[in-house]
Order: C-alpha cells, then sequence, then structure tokens
C-alpha cells in the first residue's frame, strides 16, 4: 500500500493526537498509474471540449458565465451547510428582501472570492495561483459576522480538526500549523511545475487533495478548495471560461466524495479519488452542455414570440436582452438599465408580461418586482 503521508503527534486543548503530513505532489512509491485513468481522462476531456463548443449557442457567453458562477457558487457553499436557494441569490442582487441574508452573504462573498482569483489570473501582472493570492481570496470569504473570528485571510496559527467533538475523537487532523507555509510551498511548485508529466485535469484532481488535507485555514478550506479547482481548469487551458459547476456533482455524491479524500490519506489510494473525479468532470460537464442548450433554447423561443408581438418595441427587445443577467427585477431597475421614463420602462415591462415572458411575484399594486421565472427554473435544475 502506497504511503502519502506522515504522522506526528501534537497537543491541542489538552489532547495529544496524531495529525497528518502529506508528502509532496506527485504520489510516488509508486507513481500513480496511469492505466487507472487514462480512458477516464479521455472521456472527460471531450466532456470539457463539448461543452466549450457549445458555449457558441448563445449571443452572449456573459449569459452563460453569470448562470454557471453563481450554480457553483450555491453548490459550494450548500456542501458546507448553507441553505440559501438560487432565488434567494437573485433577490439580493436585485435588492429585494431575503429572510436568510447570512447564508446569501456566504454565497456572494464566494462570488467575490472567485472573481478575485479569476481577476488576478487573468491580470498579466496579476498573482498566480498561490498562497497569497489564496489568503487575498479567504479574505472575501470569510468576510463579516460568521467569519470574524476565523482570521480571514491569514494562514492558521493554531491546530485545527476535521469531526468529531474534539481533537481526541476527530475523523481527520490536519499538519500542525508550523508546517502549514512549507506544505503550500511544495503544493505551489506542484503546480507551477514547467514539465508535468500528468495531464492537466489528473494535477487538478491532485491539488484539491493535498489542499483540502493541508487544510491551512481555521474555516472555509472546502470552498476555496473547490475555486481552485475551477480556476486551474481556466488556467491550464482545459475550459475557456468557468463554465462547468462540478460542486454540484461532489453535493449530490457527498459522502463518496469526503470517503475517497479520506482514502488517500489512509489507504493511499490516489487512483480511486483521481477516477471519481474524472468521472465527476465528465458527468458535470455533460450536465452544464445540457443545461446551454435548453437555456439557448428557451431564450430563442421567447425572443422569437417577442420579435412577433404586435405591440412590442425598441424598449421591450433591449430589456429582453438583458433578462439573463437580470432574472429578478423591479420597473425602477429597469428604468436605470434601460435609461429612460418610468412609463418607458412600466410599457416595456408590461408587454413582456402579456407574452408570458416575465411574471408580477407580489400581487401589489406598488412596489411590484418580476422574475423570468422559465429561465430561473431550467437554472435550479
Amino acid at each position: 500500500m502506497r504511503s502519502t503521508g506522515t504522522y506526528t503527534t501534537v497537543t491541542t486543548i489538552g489532547e495529544a493526537v496524531r495529525a497528518f503530513v502529506p508528502r509532496a505532489l506527485p504520489p510516488a512509491k509508486p507513481p500513480l498509474a496511469a492505466d487507472a485513468y487514462a480512458d477516464l481522462n479521455h472521456r472527460a476531456e471531450m466532456a470539457l471540449a463539448r461543452l466549450s463548443g457549445v458555449s457558441g449557442l448563445v449571443p452572449s457567453v456573459d449569459w452563460l458565465l453569470y448562470s454557471a458562477i453563481r450554480k457553483e457558487a450555491l453548490l459550494t457553499s450548500q456542501i458546507e451547510g448553507t441553505q440559501a436557494t438560487l432565488t434567494d441569490l437573485f433577490d439580493e442582487e436585485a435588492g429585494f428582501a431575503v429572510s436568510n441574508t447570512a447564508d446569501v452573504e456566504e454565497v456572494t462573498n464566494y462570488l467575490r472570492a472567485f472573481r478575485l482569483v479569476r481577476d488576478n489570473l487573468r491580470k498579466p501582472r496579476g498573482l498566480p495561483i498561490s498562497a497569497r493570492l489564496l489568503c487575498d481570496a479567504h479574505r472575501l470569504l470569510l468576510d463579516g459576522a460568521r467569519g470574524a473570528g476565523k482570521q480571514p485571510g491569514e494562514l492558521r496559527r493554531s491546530q485545527n480538526w476535521i469531526g468529531g467533538t474534539r481533537p481526541g475523537n476527530a475523523v481527520f487532523v490536519p499538519p500542525p500549523a508550523e508546517r502549514v507555509p512549507q506544505l503550500l510551498g511544495d503544493m505551489e511548485r506542484f503546480i507551477h511545475d514547467m514539465n508535468p508529466k500528468l495531464p492537466p485535469l489528473v494535477r487538478v484532481a491532485l491539488v484539491h487533495v493535498q489542499f483540502e488535507t493541508i487544510h491551512p485555514f481555521l474555516d472555509g478550506n472546502g470552498r476555496i478548495g473547490r475555486l481552485m479547482i475551477a480556476a486551474l481548469m481556466e488556467a491550464w487551458g482545459l475550459l475557456p471560461e468557468p463554465l462547468m459547476y462540478l460542486s454540484g456533482y461532489l453535493k449530490q455524491h457527498q459522502a463518496e466524495y469526503y470517503r475517497r479524500l479520506a482514502a488517500v490519506r489512509t489507504e493511499g489510494d490516489w487512483e480511486g479519488w483521481v477516477a471519481f473525479f474524472l468521472e465527476g468532470v465528465t458527468v458535470a460537464a455533460t450536465d452544464a452542455e445540457r443545461a446551454i442548450v435548453a437555456i439557448a433554447s428557451l431564450v430563442t423561443a421567447d425572443r422569437h414570440r417577442l420579435l412577433e408581438a404586435p405591440k412590442a418595441n425598441s424598449a421591450s427587445y433591449r430589456l429582453f436582452e438583458m433578462l439573463p443577467l437580470m432574472p429578478r427585477f423591479s420597473i425602477e431597475q429597469v428604468r436605470q438599465r434601460l435609461a429612460t421614463s418610468f412609463p418607458t420602462a412600466n410599457a416595456a415591462v408590461k408587454v413582456l408580461e402579456g407574452l408570458g415572458i416575465v411574471t408580477e411575484q407580489t400581487g401589489q399594486k406598488k412596489n411590484r418586482n418580476y422574475s423570468y421565472r422559465a429561465y430561473i427554473d431550467l437554472m435550479a435544475r
């Protein structure tokens, strides 16, 4: 059986426990078995290629990014127990009242952290994937009341543990805090190796486990680790845009996800994790491809109905093209976005409402708000 790390005894809150210190990547003694993942890797790469190709079905890739990034933000947060829904997120963005404000804040914080990482990777002088960039993202992720006491933006300075009520009955005890900077440095060297021996998707899979094993923060490690998956896929040319929401697959198979992560540490089973990860990429990419086709079909059909409507005008056309980036809205928001008068904005909304494209949600005479319901339902599947 392959050994993937060593144990060292640490004392935390009065208990002596064995903390796991992972070996540097890539797996060795024996190295990762290529025949265990070759076919799965090919299938996953082909699924990603199809997903990239089908994105051309819509006039603007911004539509797809808007939905895909928000679905990933929502699902990765739900893995950690957040109860917010997609409609909650859209309502918050539209300025409407939401009941679970703290949960929605966690999702929007993830969106901010993801944008920060993505912007840096795209800038000529931006930070590469590194401990510094991850700390910057972590600071945004934990911004707010829930993260205030969890050292946002800082590597942990104390021992943590996963599962259990105390260190002595924990499911897993990560490496001691003083080992974290060196372990992250080793991980960075693997990420930035100019002559990698393994396929990029396999390397993404390995980096995710390594990060989760190091567990460098007091909170938010799962979300930052899954954020790295999307960032590395884009950085290594596997997807031109983050159109896939892998967290949906990981949430659906959450118990298996955690079991596979643990098996790497306890049994040295890198191959089992890589196979699980590659299957997840194939499923998630195929699901995202189907979603794009469904969204493109819906928007095309609704646009066709609008173009044939006798009462349609330029304001209603312009409003319709905004809907995929503004699926929940008020008439005042339409007035601002169209830079027009309130009567013109109201008339544009009425055209779309009359066609059944948007629906009013409050049933009130004043302060009404609207929803592109069919689009939101597609995204929420």
